[in-house]
């Protein structure tokens, strides 16, 4: 299966022939969040506040936006349990297609090399464009700058909503799903011999940062 355009002539009648659309992360992606709150909410034990499962199951991602506003520690330990779930989810799809995608190309020369493949080739693959901006302290640490990143692109203000306060609350539902983004950098580089670190944060939409930090090697 690619993602690269199919060039004519192609008949989507061909038994043999496979495609995807492009959308079909984004769906995936809208679907992953609240559904990783409602399992986690439906796991966690009885001790859990009646409050956070009422906010996790009605409106998934904004049980995000308590954490900024006085959360309790049982609050936090389910944000913590969501991401680790989305974003293992990430690094196994990260995993995935370098092993498929990056599997004819001869070995990267370092660590740069292969974040300037990941801000290529990986985020043309997932999300149709190039890093706007890459930079680097040469010691490990890398940030991603991507002004209009695809999962943030179509998400919105609430109605009528566009005081400060309106906008940060978007920008704090939209952090759950810079998630699984994380998960498919880490994958990625962890398939390609580098184990890091890697966050996300946006802080107006539809613009999101990554930073990865290399860890040593055991």
């Amino acid at each position: 299966m690619s993602f690269d355009p199919v060039p004519p002539p192609y008949n989507h009648l061909d038994p043999t022939a496979r495609f995807l659309s492009s959308s079909a992360l984004d769906f995936l992606l809208i679907e992953l969040v609240p559904l990783s709150y409602r399992v986690t909410s439906e796991l966690s034990p009885p001790s859990s506040s009646s409050s956070l499962t009422e906010t996790a199951t009605t409106s998934p991602p904004l049980a995000a936006a308590a954490a900024h506003q006085g959360t309790t520690v049982d609050e936090d330990e389910e944000r913590e349990a969501v991401f680790f779930r989305l974003e293992g989810i990430g690094y196994r799809v990260g995993q995935g297609l370098v092993e498929r995608f990056a599997k004819d190309r001869g070995k990267f020369g370092d660590t740069l090399e292969v974040i300037k493949f990941v801000c290529k080739d990986l985020w043309g693959l997932v999300f149709r464009k190039q890093v706007d901006n890459l930079k680097t302290n040469h010691r490990g640490v890398y940030v991603l700058t991507d002004n209009n990143f695809r999962p943030l692109s179509r998400m919105s203000v609430e109605t009528g909503g566009r005081s400060g306060g309106a906008q940060q609350a978007a920008v704090v539902r939209a952090q759950p799903f810079l998630w699984v983004p994380c998960g498919i950098v880490r994958g990625a580089l962890a398939a390609m011999g580098i184990q890091a670190t890697v966050q996300a944060e946006t802080t107006e939409l539809p613009g999101a940062v990554f930073q990865i930090k290399t860890l040593p090697a055991k």
